[in-house]
């Protein structure tokens, strides 16, 4: 009897053994995992915090930081000078501070590259998903990747290379005489818009060929055109993932830096003239960098300011994403 007892517990033991070693090796995974997850927001917050530090500075003389340890504020740059103002030159000898013209440019960026990305990423997405054989499929999406994986730097240069002398110069000469320079607003929408229609396009077509067939077959089966099917029944039902490469391509036209900084220039005009230099936020970022202006002045600050406001904006673009997608998706459940 004792012997068996002995034999049925040493069984029970080695048992148990595999099974606590896989829960060991499941509480490590999760508290790596955990680890990783805690880094990415711990990164979202410390980028916060380093900005909104340093734009007190240029708002108020002071870093957050100084003023929580008991330095007293005193503002360099009013809030209404600054969202209201039409000059922006805080660089200048005569300083200026008013920052609507570079976020007029960026706006005015972002909104004709969407004129250009969205309805041709729309188009290319149904031809994609509805009308395309696999054996064409198979070869333009991934030139679309291809597209989408080139370096922003190539489409600046080609930009001034190409689209600005080619196709936009002749066009203002021959409709409107003015000789252009080297940058223009126009030149800026067009580049911006190229670089995000693979975005548009994937994103799209991966939602719709997410769409169930039986929609397809039941419009079909009511004598439904393909053109019908593929503009009532599956853009509808997969409104939710164009919806979000509509929002991922406008995000990722307000922050572009070096094609638009290359392809629109470095003046701070408030025109709505397509073929007039203009400034975004990014150039103003990468011409402030590349400057010789001292770090903790005024013109310095400046930057932090500017690039808070834009984290506020890509943010925004970004929870409008989340909203969307909640909402159409129970729309579609």
């Amino acid at each position: 009897m004792s012997t068996e007892s002995h034999h049925e517990s040493g069984a029970g033991i080695s048992g148990d053994g595999p099974v606590q070693a896989d829960n060991e090796t499941n509480r490590r995974a999760r508290r790596i995992l955990f680890g990783c997850a805690t880094i990415t927001v711990l990164t979202t917050l410390a980028i916060f915090f380093v900005l909104i530090d340093n734009a007190a500075s240029y708002f108020f003389g002071a870093k957050l930081t100084e003023m929580l340890m008991g330095a007293s504020p005193e503002q360099t740059v009013t809030f209404t000078e600054f969202f209201t103002g039409t000059r922006w030159a805080p660089d200048h000898a005569t300083p200026a501070h008013g920052a609507i013209p570079i976020i007029f440019g960026t706006l005015a960026i972002t909104v004709g590259a969407a004129f250009v990305s969205i309805p041709i990423g729309t188009a290319t997405a149904i031809y994609l998903s509805e009308y395309a054989p696999d054996s064409v499929r198979s070869k333009l999406k991934p030139t679309l990747e291809i597209l989408a994986g080139i370096p922003t730097i190539v489409y600046g240069y080609f930009a001034i290379a190409f689209i600005n002398p080619v196709l936009v110069a002749p066009i203002a000469s021959a409709l409107f005489g003015i000789n252009m320079g080297r940058y223009s607003l126009l030149s800026g929408m067009l580049v911006v818009g190229i670089m995000t229609i693979p975005m548009v396009s994937s994103i799209s077509e991966d939602a719709m060929s997410a769409v169930p067939d039986e929609l397809r077959n039941g419009a079909y089966a009511l004598g439904a055109t393909k053109f019908n099917v593929s503009t009532r029944i599956v853009v509808p039902a997969s409104i939710s993932g164009i919806f979000a490469s509509y929002i991922l391509a406008v995000s990722r036209a307000i922050g572009e830096t070096m094609a638009v900084t290359l392809a629109a220039g470095f003046t701070a005009n408030l025109t709505a003239n397509p073929f007039a230099e203009i400034m975004t936020m990014t150039a103003y970022m990468v011409k402030m960098a590349r400057g010789t202006t001292a770090v903790g002045t005024v013109e310095y600050q400046s930057l932090f300011a500017v690039g808070l406001l834009l984290f506020i904006m890509t943010l925004t673009m970004n929870l409008l994403n989340d909203w969307f997608k909640r909402r159409f998706q129970e729309e579609y459940r």
